[in-house]
Formats: C-alpha cells, structure tokens, sequence
C-alpha cells in the first residue's frame, strides 16, 4: 500500500466533481492542507529523533538541576538553631523519597548471636573484644554485624558502615581480603572507640528470584529495590534505619559520648544520608562516594531516588549535616562493572549500571558548593576535604581519621602497632546470614504490600461518590497528586504545533498519513492518522486514538499485511468511518530506559514526556476542520493499556477509555514473587512507580477516568495477569461506577483468547459512547 502519489490542481478536480469535497483536506503533494510535506527521511528518522530529543532534554535538565534546586531551600544563617529550622522540610523529604517512613523498634539491647556450637565473642585484642550482634530496627527487621567494646574508656560511639560487598569482619581484619591498611574500623577500635559495623545487603544474585519459578541475575539489592520503590520503600531506607536504630543504642548506652558515622562505598552513601536525616549525629566520614551526583542514570537502579536530583545533589545533602562535622575523603571507591552474568538457568533481567571510583575534579567541585554552607554558617571547619592518593588511595586515611577525631574534639594519641588480634570463631556461614538479612526485607515489604490497600483507603477517604458532580470536584486533588508526585509533571507544550505529514497508506476508504508535530525544544511527538474518504463538507467525525504496547510501531495497528496482535484494527475502526490516529510513543523505542533513568531522579518519569505528546496531538487534531472536538476515544493494548490507564485521568480531552490486555490489579503484578509474569523476574525495570501502591491502583485510575465511559478487554489465556486478579480489580470499578448511578458507563469483556485485541465488544462500546452515525 505504500504510495508514491503526484496530484494536479486539486480545486479544478474538486469542482469538476472528480474528487469528492470530502477530500479537500489533502494538498496536491500527499500531505493534509495547513501542513508541510514530510520527507521519507523524515520519516524513517523519527523514532531516533524522539528518543534523541527526549534524552538530550533530560540531559540538559540534569546538568541546570544544580542551578533549580535551589528553589526547594530557603537557608536561615542566623544561627544555627535558626538554620537546622530552617531546613527542616528538606529533610522531612529525604526521609520520604528514601523509604525511612517506618517507626523504628526501640533499640535498648543488641542481641548476642549464639548457638551451641558458636559463640558471640569471635574475637579479641588487649584492647578490645569484637562480638557478633543483632539488633532491633523494625517489626521483624534487625540488623546484623558485629559490635566492638573497649577494655579501657571509650572515646566515641561509631557506626562504621562498609561498602555493599564487604562484610564487617573484612574491615577487623578477620578475613585476608582487605589490605590492612584500609582497615579503618579497626584503626578506630584501636583508638579506644565503641563500635558498630552493619552488614549491608551485597551485590550477589544468590537468592533473587523464586526457585519454583525463575531466579534472576538481579543483584540482592537491586532485587529488594524494585519491591520497595513501588511501595515507598527503598534498599537506602532500610539500610539507613539499621544505622540509625544503632545510633538509639548508642544513645541508650552512653548519651554524652559523640556519635559519629564513617561509611565507604555503598557505605559512604549509607552515612552520608543517616547524618543528614538525624541529628543526633555529631560527625559524619564519607569515603569512596561523595561527588557530583548528575550522572546518577548511570548508576546502579538501586541509587535511583524519586525526585533526588530535584531538590539534593551530594552538597544539598550535606548541607543537612550542617553545622556538625563532616569530614569527605577523595579515595578509590568500588568498582562494579554491572549486575552478575546471568548464569545457569537465571533470567538476564537486571538493569544494566556501574560504579567506577568518583574523580577527584567533580568531589572536589560538590565539596566546593558544600562548603558554602558551611562557611555561611561561621563553621568552615566542621567541613574536611581529604585526599587519599590523589583521589585513588585507600579509604579511611591517617589524615581522614585525624580530621573525624579532631572534629569530635577527641584526644588523638599516636597508636603502636596493631593489637594482636585472636579469632575465636571459625567455620562461620555468612552466606546464611546473607540471606537471613535479605529475607528479612523480602518478608517486611510483603507485610508493606499486604497493608497498602488499607493505606490506599486512608489515601482516597476525602473522595466523595454521593454523586457525579461531587466525585468531579472531590477527586480534582487526587488528579493533581498523581500527575505531580507518581508521574511527574513537566510544563504544557511550548512550541507550535509546525505540523508535518506525508501520505503513507491508501484503501478504498481512508488515507494514511505519517505525522509529525513539535511539542518542546528538541522533542516531537507522531504517529499515523487514518482519515475516512467519505467524510462530507462540514461533517465532523470522531477520533480514536489507538495505542501500542512495548517495542511497539504505529504501523501493525493499521497495516493489514503485518501480522500482529492488533490485527490492524486500526484499519477496520477507518473502515467503520472513525478517524483513527495511532502515536508513535517512545516506549516502542530502542534504549528508551534510559529516559526513565535520566528523568527520575528529576521527579519525572517516561510517561511525562508522553501526557505532553498527546496533548500536543490532542490539541492539533481537535483544530482540524473534520474532527469532532468533543469525541475522542482511546483504546490501548499491552503498554498501550498502561497508558489508557495513566493519560486519560490527566488528559480530560479523552471521553471514552478502554484498558486492553494490561488492567490487572497493578500492584500485585509489580510485587509479587510467585507469578511467573511479575515485574519482579522480568526485565522491565523501568516499570516501577514511586509510592504507587500506596496512593492508587488500577480500580482508583479508573476512578480519576470516572465518569467517562470506561471498558476492559480481557483475554482468558493473556498471560499478563491471572483473570482473578482482573476480576478482583475491576469489581471495584464496576462499583463506583454503581454508586455513581453510572454503571451503565463501564463494562468489561472476556474472551476466549491470548494477549491481543478481540474488537467485539469494544467496538459496540465505542460507536455507543462515541456516537458515530
């Protein structure tokens, strides 16, 4: 069907009645009056165009995110009571985009690991004993590791946080696998300091998965990650309520003693946000991680934060600790060169992501604008820089812990050699308590996702379905919730439309034309508007946007000759008389996960790129003479359902919604451990949405479509969901619908079949709703 079409004088045919009027739109070169021609180099570049214009707008906004955050602050440097006031709603967020959201358990004891063959105390110096401890964080959440005690007075209480793949007993000296000289835990146990040392949750892929399903080549805490982010949880969260839940005992012990964290790595990080999110915390050293934070995309998913980057960089976060110390050591940090290699029978589904050893330039350039606070605070030296080996030496220096002692005001005597160490533990199975910990948060988020519908009632309480006119008016704050804070809202189109389009495609009964349109700077949106022939001088049709699902093309949804789950049905509603426009959305794109990495941590997300794209669109179609404004359906397969389910509820140009191939209930099929389907063993990791499941489900976006029309379409063998599940959400629809007094508005249709379009009673359900004559 591709066309190669030449026109002569289109109005000397038109009045001669050769060419219908109805067809008046076209220009004479093949593309809709009141547009330019679109190339056929235009056209076979579009989807790179898009998803180079989308990616080089996330980059430009990453690097002016320094410049903007500043508009999130307002420092009060009058003092420093007045400044830690000042500051208090900043931290108050970092809490929350970082999971620490859940009451911690006191902490009045740490717990003695023992059995009848092991004993607490594994080893011990002249100086001090080192014992393998447990203790309290939150229901059925502890910390493990080990817990150093002084013969002689302690000096200071210190939480010394290793990297992810390094265990507390690597940074005592226990095992060979740490030079001994960056053995910096045990250098301060040396000087007379009680301490700490947390297991971190590491990097393996031992127990990712479901072994009566799939496992995965997920690292651990990628793979706690994806459950947690979808819930407001987060791996950084869990990690930091340990440290703190520590820092209680701490207190409880002995509360004049100073309290300090010293992190590396993974560990680094751990410390730096444990200060900056408690006060208690008298002095803080970060080493191996510190540094501009703008390439975070890069980065393994697991340092993904929503909205990070919008309001904290490394500086802003240490601008929390401010005026306390903080000491920052320039040295090699981890290496990771990605997730494991997925091995054996395990699923190659983790996101790809490295760490490389932060360069002294851009630690030296996040210090400098740290530093400002600090300065501005009358305290410049409560903020240490230290260079360890030109930025590649061995974490915790003679110089960095000079500065973190000195800094606490803590006598810092030259200490003799190390303290013959005697191991009394041998035959220890850290891989067992590897797994005890990550079962741990396995088993408290399932406990998070089990509660989140009740939190989900709390959430919807103010919404009132006494009638059509109330539920309008009270859901408007839940409209403006979910647009701003689960998918991110970027401003309405800048540009003009400068519309573009070529004709492509030609049947007996419609024209198909490739369309292109600005929407920002550098971002476009298009796809392929079908446009009936018969369409009558002055007759307004009305138009269905008709949606594909991931790594999908325009083309199968109206082409015929391709094969697909569409079955062109793009074609038949044409043939039926509806004008049919079928996007071009960037998830149909090669590497279009990176734009979910780049725009999170901005506090946007793929599908702010997308709500813009289609409301340019809807915009430009709404303005052509033959389209009926107030009619416009949308109907969505697969991921194309997804955003049936996450554009209309936005977008009030929509007036009938049908969800096909994807409606399920949402948070299961991103949580769950025991579907083969789950999010959580395949590779879409770009799918998980902050604090979804505590605010909204698939029955409550369809509540924010209410009370348009809204359909379902169901396949019996469509793998995305078990049809329990589908049934069990859509009953809730159904029931609003009722309590609206709307209920003939929804309806749902099973049929006998796989994950396609069925077409049968969706299309009954659009010429209803969409009044086609």
């Amino acid at each position: 069907m591709k066309l190669v079409c030449k026109y002569i004088c289109l109005s000397f045919l038109i009045s001669f009645g050769i060419i219908p009027s109805g067809q008046a739109q076209e220009s004479p070169s093949g593309y809709l009056w009141g547009t330019k021609l679109m190339s056929v180099a235009e056209v076979e570049s579009l989807r790179p165009q898009m998803i180079e214009g989308i990616c080089q707008h996330f980059s430009n906004e990453l690097k002016t995110s320094v410049k903007n955050r500043e508009t999130h602050w307002h420092r009060n440097y009058t003092s420093s009571a007045d400044y830690i006031k000042s500051v208090a709603s900043n931290r108050t967020r970092i809490k929350k985009i970082t999971g620490v959201v859940d009451e911690r358990k006191a902490t009045h004891e740490l717990i003695l690991n023992k059995s009848t063959t092991l004993e607490a105390l594994i080893a011990k110096t002249d100086a001090y004993n080192v014992y393998s401890v447990s203790w309290q964080v939150l229901e059925n959440v502890t910390g493990t590791g080990l817990w150093i005690e002084p013969h002689t007075t302690v000096q200071a209480q210190i939480v010394v946080v290793p990297d992810a793949d390094q265990s507390p007993e690597e940074l005592m000296g226990l095992n060979p696998e740490v030079p001994s000289k960056a053995l910096f835990a045990r250098r301060l146990a040396e000087k007379g300091c009680r301490l700490i040392i947390p297991l971190l949750i590491d990097r393996k892929d031992t127990w990712s998965g479901n072994p009566e399903i799939v496992m995965t080549n997920q690292p651990h805490r990628e793979f706690i990650y994806r459950r947690a982010f979808e819930v407001g949880r987060h791996i950084i969260g869990y990690e930091v309520q340990k440290v703190l839940a520590a820092v209680d005992w701490f207190k409880n012990q002995s509360a004049d003693l100073p309290v300090a964290v010293a992190g590396y790595g993974e560990g680094g990080l751990i410390a730096l946000y444990s200060a900056a999110i408690d006060t208690r915390i008298d002095g803080t050293l970060v080493s191996g991680y510190f540094q501009e934070r703008e390439q975070i995309w890069e980065e393994p998913i697991y340092r993904n934060v929503w909205g990070l980057l919008e309001e904290f960089g490394d500086a802003e976060i240490a601008s929390l600790i401010a005026p306390r110390l903080l000491v920052i050591e320039a040295c090699e940090g981890p290496q990771v060169d990605g997730p494991p290699a997925a091995k054996g029978k395990r699923r190659n589904v983790a996101a790809p992501g490295f760490l490389k050893t932060p360069s002294l330039e851009s630690v030296q350039a996040e210090a400098r604008r740290a530093e400002k606070v600090f300065i501005n605070l009358g305290v410049p030296e409560k903020m240490q820089v230290v260079v360890s080996g030109n930025g590649k030496g061995l974490p915790g220096s003679k110089s960095a812990l000079e500065k973190l002692f000195s800094g606490l005001g803590i006598e810092n005597k030259e200490s003799p050699a190390y303290n013959k160490i005697t191991k009394l533990r041998h035959d220890f199975d850290s891989g067992l308590r590897m797994r005890n910990q990550f079962m741990e948060l396995v088993r408290h988020l399932d406990k998070v996702i089990n509660h989140s519908s009740d939190e989900r009632k709390k959430f919807w309480d103010k919404a009132d379905d006494t009638s059509v006119e109330q539920w309008v008016e009270t859901t408007k704050p839940y409209r403006k919730y979910f647009h701003e804070e689960i998918i991110g809202k970027m401003p309405s189109p800048t540009q003009s439309f400068n519309p573009r389009t070529r004709l492509t495609y030609e049947t007996p009964n419609w024209r198909g034309y490739w369309v292109k349109l600005d929407v920002w700077p550098g971002i476009i949106a298009g796809g392929i508007l079908l446009v009936p022939k018969d369409i009558q001088p002055g007759e307004k049709r009305p138009v269905v946007v008709f949606q594909h699902g991931l790594g999908g093309r325009p083309e199968p949804l109206i082409d015929p000759n391709i094969k697909s789950a569409y079955y062109s049905f793009g074609s038949t509603l044409a043939d039926q008389g509806y004008i049919v426009y079928t996007p071009q959305d960037p998830y149909g794109i090669e590497n279009f996960r990176t734009i979910q990495r780049m725009a999170n941590p901005l506090k946007k997300s793929l599908y702010s790129v997308i709500i813009g794209q289609h409301e340019q669109t809807l915009k430009w179609l709404r303005q052509l003479q033959f389209v009926d404004k107030e009619h416009f359906g949308f109907y969505g397969l697969s991921y194309g359902g997804k955003t049936a389910m996450r554009v209309p509820p936005i977008l009030n140009n929509y007036s009938v919604v049908i969800c096909s191939g994807d409606f399920n209930q949402w948070i299961w099929k991103t949580t769950s451990v025991d579907f083969k389907s789950s999010y959580m063993l395949v590779g879409e990791y770009e799918i998980f949405e902050f604090d979804f499941g505590n605010i909204i489900n698939y029955s409550e976006l369809a509540g924010l479509i209410a009370p348009k029309p809204f359909m379902v379409e169901r396949g019996h063998m469509d793998g995305v969901a078990p049809d329990e599940w589908v049934a069990y959400e859509y009953a809730k629809v159904r029931r609003l619908y009722a309590n609206l007094g709307i209920s003939d508005r929804t309806t749902i249709e099973f049929f006998n079949g796989p994950h396609e379009i069925h077409g049968v009673g969706t299309l009954q359900f659009l010429d209803k709703y969409l009044k086609l004559k």
